[in-house]
């Protein structure tokens, strides 16, 4: 991606949906639901999720839900970008984005869970945290003994309390 790339973000549609799975087998790191999930995810829970598109392209994704029981808090579900556009700060943007629109609506957290062997994500949700001037709480939220198959513990990042006038 060069300087002179258009970026847009915007709310997913369900035609985003193919797009969005195609990106998550692409990433080759993260838990790759179902081509119907997706679809799903651009219906309900679109307004909680964005779409990074570069010069008219999907370029990027990010999936997240309010907690029911605490709607103040955004969950991040998934975050993805193509291989094309990997590296530029893309994802940043994206959660910074949705952040910002949440928090007009009274978003005061972002949780997200990662694998302990998932740098790249530890290491773009604690920069999230430092721009955002935001506590970052990190603890076990399932254990390895959960999951019936060979996949990691994941870990619970807290990040809050947001303040927009922060974020830099």
């Amino acid at each position: 991606m060069t300087d002179s790339a258009e970026i847009q973000f915007r709310t997913p549609t369900v035609t985003d949906g193919p797009a969005m799975w195609q990106m998550a087998v692409d990433s080759a790191t993260l838990d790759v639901n179902s081509p119907y999930a997706y679809l799903l995810w651009c219906r309900d829970f679109a307004a909680t999720s964005v779409i990074a598109e570069v010069n008219g392209a999907p370029a990027g994704f990010v999936t997240g839900y309010l907690r029911p029981q605490q709607p103040q808090t955004l969950m991040v579900w998934q975050v993805a970008v193509n291989a094309g556009h990997r590296g530029v700060g893309l994802a940043g943007r994206m959660l910074d984005h949705l952040a910002t629109a949440l928090h007009t609506d009274g978003l005061t957290h972002l949780e997200t869970s990662i694998t302990p062997d998932n740098d790249a994500s530890r290491r773009l949700f604690a920069a999230f945290a430092r721009r955002w001037d935001a506590a970052l709480h990190c603890s076990e939220l399932f254990g390895a003994g959960l999951f019936p198959d060979s996949h990691l513990a994941e870990d619970l990042f807290r990040i809050g309390p947001l303040r927009v006038e922060n974020c830099r």
